[in-house]
């Protein structure tokens, strides 16, 4: 019987969208249940609010991607520049390095030598290697500080919606409110869920895990806007 692996590795893409979905979910929950607890409040506030707080936050995340990701990229090629004047100003330091790296895969020095000759033979290739296995970095997508941010961005957007389009479809926020924690509680749980299986965590633990953050996260602004209010 042919043996077949199965391994899933969270790609960048999917990582942002967690990012993005999961605070997009939780903040604009939870500012819209404490506004919707002052005495007073519409559902015209709430949703106005809530719309504000996703554009606000949208921005701030895209742009907190988009900076993350550059910076990756910019301390990649600063490494990788570093590694390229090594190998011509310490070429007998760097060789010693090849070696060191082997040993800690068993590798002995003589199977090791004809592997230092050929990276010497390919200062590209040589780089590569001192990238990966010494410093640990691999070349990041230089599409991703923008692809990030929108990622993020969107993400946000579209959790945020989830617990705010209650109050859109009713004049009573109270009602709002109550339509609001059902439909993000189990967005929560079902996205957490998912979430688990892309981070190979317990979906269901994740999933319930998710969803207590983000209850608990609202019910602490509600009861602070009620206290205060």
């Amino acid at each position: 019987m042919k043996h077949e692996e199965k391994h899933f590795r969270a790609s960048d893409t999917i990582k942002d969208i967690v990012i993005g979905m999961s605070d997009g979910l939780t903040v604009p929950f939870a500012l819209a249940a404490g506004v919707s607890s002052v005495v007073g409040a519409s559902t015209k506030i709430v949703v106005t609010a809530g719309l504000a707080e996703i554009a606000a936050g949208s921005i701030a995340m895209g742009l907190g991607g988009y900076l993350a990701a550059r910076g990756e990229l910019e301390h990649y090629y600063s490494e990788r520049q570093r590694e390229e004047r090594e190998i011509v100003e310490l070429p007998r330091q760097e060789e010693l390095e090849i070696y060191d790296i082997l040993r800690e895969y068993g590798v002995d020095d003589n199977d090791s030598k004809p592997v230092v000759e050929a990276l010497k033979r390919n200062p590209k290739a040589w780089v590569d290697f001192m990238m990966r296995f010494e410093i640990g970095l691999e070349e990041p997508d230089p599409k991703r500080s923008v692809n990030s941010a929108l990622t993020i961005g969107g993400s946000y957007v579209v959790g945020g919606l989830i617990p705010l389009l209650p109050y859109m479809l009713t004049n009573d926020p109270g009602v709002g409110l109550k339509f609001s924690v059902a439909a993000t509680l189990l967005a929560l749980l079902v996205f957490g869920y998912f979430k688990g299986r892309v981070t190979t965590k317990n979906p269901v633990i994740s999933g319930l895990e998710t969803m207590f953050i983000g209850g608990a996260a609202a019910a602490v602004a509600y009861f602070i806007a009620r206290l205060f209010s």
